[in-house]
């Protein structure tokens, strides 16, 4: 015992240090018979050397004069066990890690030990074994600094040669495992911020800059999947297909921050060469051709797809030329892109490559060619020929080729289905947020460059929306987007004519498109919330500089959806009206004076489904409530934009008037109810109740009093039980809302009375907050059915009647308090 105490004290001595290298030196062979031994010591040393680093340098003196290194690249060398290649890995790993003194980690780099590790051939077959030597390069990226940086390259001629640790890790750039694939961004990305001339000068020559075509072309083909399993999904809309599709979403968006990452790390040589493969790769051969109104079905990425990508490049990938360049490009017409989306890159062009959404994409292999354009090689098709840019453009026919691709996005807003308005919204709302030279919001009082020229036009006098302070901004807008206009043409191969090039056709598209869709019957409310948050965006601060063509369209919008609102004044849900009034008042007023949209990108792709409506009847409540709430969202929205546009303050409530006391001759008030109504076991005075029977049991009928009352706005039908000491007094044991009752006496039986007994509230209203697109569903409540039986024809008559009246002043109520809101105009 006393042995093992002092021996687990000497355990960190140096001692035990010049012990273990001494039994190292000593091995000539590893085997079956020594391995163990030598895994021990390789995992004793590191741990000594670590505590050796904080406590005593003699230490890592030793390491270094006995030349440690030295001998762990001859126990790889001499070893046939995977095992011990592990723990080498590891026991390096731990040292790079933990070291902390600077000229320990500058003898651990030199002497070309580390690089004659990373560049040794291991059996990447083990699995293990690739994730040993991926963290172990990791370890090394962590330690690089321009100091320590320079003792991994070789140079010649003060140019960098090689950089085995760059290199060897993009090999595995591409690997089917994701933690991989994390691992050698965190590399590349520690690389790219120490911020070595001649590394990066290296790092953007061939053939290391293929790495970033290769990116480009890997993220291309997680679009096509992503478009893949979108079109799937109407087929098979179950949970796994919203989560396959959201994992998808997540890897595209990990893709884009890597991007902005590497941007982010100051290379202008790289940065030009992701914007460029961006453009070439992705946005001018697949998603701009994807934007028609009749796509060919054999495009790889749909409509949908192609909207939610543009939003996440142009809001994560924050570089200004790339914005300026889509930008530019919504000025063509649609013809010249999907012409181009059969070029690959810089003038190469294939055959008609395009295939099914349902196929799997083809994988490209980027080169770099001679001549310095890059060139993509398609397994198993015709090699491409090489044409000038000028001739790209084939003749092909496109339906709605003479409209821009500004023009389409507008289309989708005015016409096109729920996603592709949404889609649209949100590329429209992404450019006019991009703050890297152009695309500023009104609010902030600056000049619209090309990117609000390009949406929404130049004109002149009363009709102009935006106006110049002076004509020095009209010329620098010129320029630039000739600029832009002329690196699409030289730089990309897309070709316009001169008619197309001005942005000065259209003018007032983007106002247009946008108030129709607020005039549209056919679209989601939440869609027509984002586009008033665009439209307050470019609302001008006074009625005299917004068309009255424009007024006009949302007045009679206004005064359509206003009079449905009366309408719900009588309807099924009227005592939640005034509720969802207020709480959608908030919320929209809070959505459309936002900084940004609400919506996060991904959210084209899976809307909100709040509610599960599978097998509920067109007449139920539950039905008349979602139209309930989506009537009284749109009419919030174009009754504030009203307010906006008349330019008067937002108030943070609607003008409803007060509720008032309950009158003294209500039945209410003689039942002896308060404004809080009634609840089960709540004691009230029988002066207008009238003795019922219903069984909500098969053969189990009960004995109650029926009573109609109502309090404001709200109202209920009671059963109560008859208090046996206290007379004409009952306790209330059932209490339904009184709205949506819809009651009927039977056709044959004089004395029963039927009711519809609706939920008390609408579930979605109490919806959580927040959630994840595409996967919130609320089940739906049903309608219950309550038969009355009364003693005679005239008291079933009676309580009909009594039921008629208190709805009656229910509804006058809500109507009553609602007025102001409804007298906007007055």
């Amino acid at each position: 015992m006393w042995f093992s105490f002092w021996r687990s004290r000497d355990r960190f001595s140096l001692d035990e240090l010049r012990y273990l290298t001494n039994q190292l030196q000593k091995v000539q062979i590893v085997n079956d018979v020594n391995k163990d031994f030598v895994i021990e010591a390789l995992r004793s040393i590191a741990e000594l050397l670590t505590y050796g680093d904080q406590h005593d340098s003699s230490f890592f003196e030793f390491f270094m004069e006995k030349q440690v290194m030295g001998e762990f690249v001859r126990i790889l060398n001499i070893s046939r066990t995977v095992t011990v290649s592990l723990q080498l890995l590891q026991t390096i790993s731990i040292l790079i890690q933990n070291l902390r003194r600077e000229h320990a980690i500058y003898y651990m780099f030199s002497n070309e030990h580390v690089n004659y590790l990373i560049t040794y051939s291991f059996d990447f077959r083990n699995e293990e074994l690739l994730s040993y030597y991926i963290s172990f390069l990791r370890a090394i990226s962590g330690k690089l600094n321009k100091n320590t940086i320079s003792l991994l390259v070789k140079t010649q001629d003060e140019e960098v040669v090689s950089f085995p640790l760059y290199v060897e890790a993009i090999r595995f750039a591409f690997h089917e495992e994701s933690m991989v694939r994390t691992a050698v961004r965190a590399i590349t990305l520690n690389v790219y911020h120490v911020g070595d001339e001649f590394v990066n000068k290296f790092i953007a020559s061939a053939p290391q800059s293929d790495y970033f075509s290769n990116l480009v072309s890997f993220f291309r083909d997680q679009c096509i999947n992503l478009s893949k399993l979108f079109s799937e999904r109407p087929k098979n809309p179950c949970s796994e297909s919203v989560s396959a599709i959201l994992a998808k979403v997540d890897e595209i968006e990990d893709n884009l921050y890597y991007f902005s990452d590497v941007i982010s790390a100051g290379i202008p040589v790289v940065g030009s060469l992701i914007t460029d493969n961006i453009l070439q790769l992705l946005i001018l051969p697949l998603l701009f051709p994807a934007l028609q109104i009749d796509a060919d079905s054999n495009l790889k990425i749909g409509a949908v797809t192609s909207l939610y990508l543009l939003c996440c490049i142009l809001r994560i990938v924050k570089i200004k030329d790339l914005a300026n360049t889509i930008a530019a490009a919504l000025l063509y017409p649609l013809e010249t892109f999907a012409a181009n989306s059969e070029v690959k890159i810089n003038g190469y062009v294939s055959g008609n490559n395009c295939t099914n959404e349902s196929e799997e994409p083809l994988v490209d292999s980027v080169t770099l060619v001679n001549a310095g354009k890059l060139c993509v090689d398609i397994p198993n098709k015709p090699t491409s020929s090489q044409v000038h840019p000028g001739g790209i453009i084939a003749e092909r026919d496109f339906s709605c080729s003479h409209l821009s691709l500004r023009e389409t996005l507008l289309s989708y807003v005015t016409d096109g289905d729920d996603a592709r308005a949404l889609g649209s919204l949100s590329v429209l709302a992404t450019l006019l947020q991009t703050k890297d030279g152009i695309g500023i919001l009104p609010q902030r009082k600056q000049h619209k460059k090309l990117l609000l020229q390009a949406l929404v036009g130049e004109g002149s006098g009363d009709e102009q929306l935006f106006s110049f302070e002076s004509g020095s901004a009209r010329d620098s807008f010129s320029s630039e987007l000739d600029g832009y206009l002329k690196k699409l043409k030289e730089q990309y191969g897309v070709f316009i004519g001169g008619a197309a090039a001005s942005p000065r056709i259209h003018r007032n598209q983007v106002l247009d498109a946008l108030v129709k869709l607020l005039c549209r019957s056919d679209i989601s409310a939440e869609i027509l919330w984002d586009g008033g948050w665009l439209l307050r965006q470019l609302l001008p601060y006074s009625e005299a500089e917004f068309k009255s063509h424009h007024l006009k369209l949302l007045k009679d919008s206004y005064r359509n959806c206003r009079s449905a609102l009366v309408q719900e004044t009588k309807g099924i849900w009227v005592d939640l009206l005034i509720t969802v009034l207020c709480d959608q008042w908030k919320k929209c007023k809070r959505a459309i004076e936002a900084s940004s949209p609400r919506k996060e990108p991904k959210c084209i792709l899976l809307p909100f489904q709040k509610l599960n409506s599978e097998d509920i009847p067109a007449e139920s409540s539950f039905t008349a409530g979602e139209r309930m709430s989506e009537l009284v969202k749109v009419f919030v929205l174009l009754h504030q934009l009203q307010i906006f546009s008349l330019g008067r303050a937002l108030t943070e409530q609607p003008p409803i008037q007060p509720q008032i006391d309950i009158p003294e001759i209500s039945r209410a008030r003689a039942a002896g109810l308060d404004v809080s109504g009634p609840k089960p076991g709540t004691e009230v005075k029988f002066v207008h109740a009238l003795p019922c029977r219903i069984a909500f049991e098969r053969g189990k009928e009960r004995h109650f009093h029926f009573l109609a009352v109502s309090v404001g706005t709200l109202g209920w039908v009671l059963l109560a039980e008859e208090l046996p000491l206290k007379q004409n007094y009952g306790i209330v044991r059932v209490a339904a809302p009184l709205a949506g009752t819809n009651p009927r006496i039977d056709d044959k039986h004089a004395r029963w009375l039927h009711l519809r007994i609706r939920p008390s509230t609408l579930p979605f209203l109490d919806a959580p907050k927040s959630g994840t697109p595409g996967e919130t569903r609320i089940k739906s409540l049903v309608d219950g059915r309550w038969t009355l039986a009364f003693r005679d024809d005239e008291s079933c008559k009676t309580a009909l009647s009594m039921i008629l009246e208190e709805i009656n002043l229910q509804n006058m109520e809500v109507e009553r308090r609602l007025k102001p809101v409804l007298d906007l105009e007055l």
